[in-house]
């Protein structure tokens, strides 16, 4: 039994004669509590709820006192400093667990023990009351504490998030997109889990910075560039509560349309046609995304008046290059999906056919014989009932003249046709192949004598003496009536020839008042494979002006 106990026990002791009296038969009945018990009671209960074990201290049971005293310094061990996630539920729990169980403890002794000493259980039970302020205290200013930490962890995050936006913001967007995802993560979770915070309170003004990190090159007027993260931006109400964004929500819109603008208009005309290039990307997206914009009214105008910029440019100097923007654009025109914008694309088409054409002169002006050939031999081919087809197929025979003679470049075939006296030419073929005559000066053309049947080649001494001279031969010929004036011809030797048979090209002068021939025919190459040079072209009317020949 404790030694504070108090017990009523019959009295029994040894005699005056000093026997000693038999046991009691059973044990002594327990007596009443000592008067005040439950006033002392409730005055342990109390001062043991303080976690500072006062009420076993007053009951003088130090060992009880001592693990109260270690629970609170374990308690206290645990929670100091104050952390954001406060004391582990476990720790707290079992705490309490202590309190209570010393509570009942320390009450249950007091009510069976007398209390020695000079105290009064009714001023330890207000002193009791009043203790219990300290932990009751001690808990909100931990919970102020705990408060304040996860304010300061909140704030940490913050400011994490604040040096990627600074990190990413040196990068370009589609380097730094990552950066800045993480970045929004931060100030997401903030602004909507931890709304009352002073951290949330700041994301506002954080996000405000962050938008205009990621929307530099459009602040900078690279608009190109700038579509990519304002595209980015736009998105940003479909993962972030838009009570967070507030105006920023709605705020990309105005700027990406801007930017798709300026990037397209930028690009049109532009090579990577059909790929996005030539501007139509951007203006589509606009056309579609922004329909009713102020931006998006200023698509087809501007197409406009850039293709009537090109027709212009092409009486220039370069009319090559604006022939290729004309395409470009009127392939952009096509594509973009509004009317008034797909309507444009017939002047861009229209603006190409002239532009093919003075493309096709302007090479030939320059000496791109083989380049002019091309674009006019193309230009007659399609635009079939264009009334300079004619002019430019003659054109094309003179280049490909020019190209083996330059002499014939030194100026374009007249587009008229001279009036005044026609001299004949007449062309004989001693070639066992298929002879294309070109020719261009006062008139420009082309004619196509068929292969000799049983014509031979001929030695290079032979030749001069002996070509279309057989008698009784009938040689295929060709009559051109051809005004005066310096002439050039090139002879193509087709079907029939072998690989190794040259084209040859020659020049005279067409005087009026006589009559001219010329015949073709193909000389051996020596058996060196060496190759002999063709004697000058006796130039005599009548009876024969020049010969043509071609080596083998």
């Amino acid at each position: 039994m404790e030694s504070g106990d108090r017990y009523g026990v019959a009295g029994y002791g040894s005699g005056g004669d000093g026997t000693v009296p038999p046991p009691p038969s059973h044990a002594p009945p327990v007596g009443p509590p000592p008067p005040g018990a439950p006033l002392r009671a409730a005055a342990a209960a109390l001062l043991n709820l303080t976690g500072l074990g006062l009420g076993y201290a007053l009951l003088g049971r130090w060992g009880r006192a001592a693990v109260c005293w270690a629970a609170t310094a374990v308690l206290l061990w645990v929670a100091l400093p104050a952390d954001p996630d406060g004391v582990p539920a476990g720790v707290l729990v079992g705490y309490l667990l202590v309190l209570v169980l010393a509570a009942v403890d320390g009450g249950r002794i007091a009510r069976r023990s007398a209390v020695g000493g000079a105290w009064r259980p009714g001023l330890a039970v207000g002193l009791g009351v009043v203790l219990l302020a300290v932990p009751a205290g001690g808990a909100v200013v931990y919970g102020s504490a705990r408060d304040e930490a996860r304010e300061q962890m909140l704030l940490e995050r913050l400011e994490s998030g604040d040096e990627r936006v600074a990190t990413a913001s040196g990068q370009p967007f589609e380097a730094a997109k990552s950066e800045y995802g993480k970045a929004l993560d931060v100030y997401r979770a903030l602004g909507e889990d931890h709304p009352g915070s002073r951290a949330a309170k700041l994301v506002p003004d954080r996000l405000k910075a962050y938008y205009d990190a990621v929307s530099t090159p459009y602040a900078k007027k690279r608009h190109c560039e700038a579509v990519a993260p304002l595209t980015y931006l736009r998105t940003l109400p479909d993962s972030v509560d838009k009570k967070v964004l507030g105006e920023l929500a709605a705020w990309p819109d105005t700027p990406l349309a801007e930017s798709l603008y300026a990037c397209g208009v930028s690009r049109l005309g532009g090579a990577g046609s059909g790929s996005g290039g030539d501007g139509g990307t951007e203006l589509g997206e606009l056309l579609r995304t922004f329909p009713d914009s102020a931006s998006a009214r200023r698509v087809a105008p501007a197409i406009d008046e850039r293709i009537k910029d090109q027709v212009t440019a092409l009486k220039g100097a370069e009319p090559c290059t604006a022939t290729e923007v004309l395409r470009g654009l009127g392939a952009t025109a096509s594509r973009l999906p509004d009317d008034s914008v797909k309507k444009l694309s017939a002047d861009a088409d229209e603006g190409v056919v002239d532009g093919v054409y003075a493309c096709g002169v302007d090479q030939f002006k320059d000496g791109k014989f083989g380049a002019a050939r091309t674009t006019l031999t193309d230009f007659a081919r399609t635009y079939k009932s264009d009334g300079r087809v004619r002019q430019a197929r003659n054109i094309a025979t003179a280049a490909e003249i020019a190209d083996d003679r330059p002499a014939a470049g030194k100026r374009l075939p007249p587009s008229k046709r001279p009036g005044g006296a026609r001299m004949e030419l007449v062309i004989s073929n001693d070639a066992p192949n298929t002879v294309e005559v070109l020719y261009t000066g006062p008139v420009t053309g082309t004619v196509t004598l068929r292969a000799c049947a049983g014509c031979e080649r001929y030695s290079a001494s032979e030749g001069p003496r002996r070509a279309c001279k057989a008698s009784g031969r009938n040689y295929p010929k060709a009559r051109l009536q051809l005004p005066a004036g310096e002439y050039h011809f090139l002879y193509k030797h087709g079907t029939g020839a072998t690989a190794r048979v040259d084209s040859y090209s020659s020049g005279t002068r067409v005087q009026p008042g006589y009559t001219y021939t010329s015949c073709t025919y193909v000389i051996e190459r020596s058996p060196f494979d060496l190759d002999l040079p063709l004697l000058p072209d006796p130039i005599q009317p009548v009876v024969s002006p020049w010969g043509a020949g071609s080596s083998r």
